[in-house]
């Protein structure tokens, strides 16, 4: 039978299946995640004629397609915030962006180092990959649609947060590119990171994402009123402004996930209580699932296909530790002194999923540079994720749940 045709048919099940989803898991307590990776594994199992699932091969089309997913995520994250933007109402998501993030980074790439015996360049690729909160597989763990009354701090916190730190991550990934290629002028080739790739190509994205945010925004709620320049029934619009943004951000060498994310909290802030809104996030949402349904069926194959080969026990332990210890510990300490009840520190902290942003991180750093432990980074990254998938995807619904029923508060809008 054609191998086409079947994986057509295949991803068209997925798709359609998705539509259920949210039902599914309100009533089960299960994620899509777990469900859609178990459909892969079983599908490539059994059906030889399916792609081979290699994103060690194929690194340059899954440094692609990941970043085509998380530039949809990250437009639909922006767009769901319910809170006006200030530093005092973002202090949470901030915190864990920086105290969180970095000591998930320095944690982990100490214990690959000292542990696994890893060459510095390749333990902090480890810790750049893993420490960012994902924003494609969290859908359990974040907001809902926008102009929701009731939101929670939980929610919010790791919305912001995934929406965020998938761009301020970046810096460190680029840092383990410099630290691999480090020649004589060693410290000519840091100072060069901290300038350009840290401080230049963060406010760089800021900037390029508050300007475009705020030209959409007078696109959308003022010209278009006037003029009828834009269909305001186009929830499609979501869609070509991230890809939009994120090209001509790229352009000016600044981060193009850190613009899209402030551009949609821009947007969102603009018209805050508009309906338009709801259409913009809707669309973006169709679409991003149509997208992971395809990514988790691809990650269950790449199970079945041998992206564990590399896995030894002490690496499976390092992964164990970091969702069980490292990221609580991190989220924990971030989060001290701040006006949270400690069991909603301890949802946060748990409930950072980890997931595509870090098979993009992963595989942009290895098409730009040798590692030495290219296999074994792949083995555990896969492995981290599944692990995150499975005791995330089991456990969040019901836990986020409990969390907002006894600590929601009523939003104004």
């Amino acid at each position: 039978m054609d191998s086409y045709i079947i994986t057509i048919t295949l991803i068209g099940v997925a798709a359609l299946g998705m539509a259920w989803m949210p039902s599914f898991t309100k009533r089960t307590g299960i994620s899509d995640s777990v469900v859609y990776v178990l459909l892969g594994a079983v599908s490539y199992y059994f059906m030889d004629m399916l792609p081979k699932p290699d994103p060690v091969r194929y690194e340059d089309y899954t440094v692609h397609f990941t970043e085509f997913v998380i530039i949809i995520s990250i437009m639909g994250g922006g767009l769901k915030i319910d809170r006006p933007f200030s530093l005092k109402t973002w202090i949470v998501p901030f915190r864990l962006l920086t105290i969180t993030m970095v000591l998930c980074i320095f944690l982990l790439t100490m214990l690959s180092y000292l542990v696994l015996h890893f060459d510095f360049a390749s333990s902090l690729l480890l810790g750049a990959a893993l420490a960012p909160t994902d924003p494609v597989l969290a859908a359990d763990v974040q907001v809902g649609p926008p102009l929701e009354t009731r939101k929670d701090n939980v929610r919010f916190a790791l919305t912001a947060e995934a929406g965020m730190n998938d761009g301020m991550g970046f810096p460190f990934t680029w840092l383990a590119i410099s630290v691999a290629s480090l020649g004589p002028n060693n410290a000519g080739s840091i100072l060069e990171w901290f300038a350009y790739d840290f401080v230049y190509k963060i406010l760089a994205g800021i900037l390029a994402g508050f300007l475009l945010g705020r030209l959409l925004g007078y696109l959308i709620f003022n010209v278009s009123k006037k003029t009828k320049f834009i269909n305001i029934n186009d929830g499609f619009i979501a869609v070509a402004s991230a890809l939009l943004i994120y090209g001509l951000t790229e352009m000016i060498h600044g981060y193009g996930f850190i613009a899209v994310f402030v551009a949609a909290v821009t947007l969102r802030n603009y018209e805050f209580k508009s309906e338009f809104h709801k259409d913009l996030h809707n669309f973006s949402d169709q679409v991003e699932r149509i997208l992971v349904a395809v990514v988790l069926l691809v990650f269950g194959g790449s199970l079945i296909h041998g992206i564990l080969n590399a896995l030894t026990w002490k690496m499976a332990v390092i992964g164990i530790i970091f969702i069980f210890l490292i990221r609580p510990f991190s989220g924990i300490v971030g989060l001290m002194n701040t006006h949270l009840h400690f069991k909603e520190k301890l949802g946060i902290s748990f409930y950072g999923i980890r997931g595509l942003g870090s098979f993009y991180y992963l595989s942009f750093a290895l098409t730009r540079k040798d590692f030495l432990y290219s296999n074994e980074l792949w083995s555990i990254v896969s492995f981290i994720v599944l692990l995150s998938i499975i005791v995330h995807g089991l456990t969040a619904a019901r836990a986020m749940g409990w969390l907002e029923n006894k600590f929601s508060e009523e939003i104004p809008l």
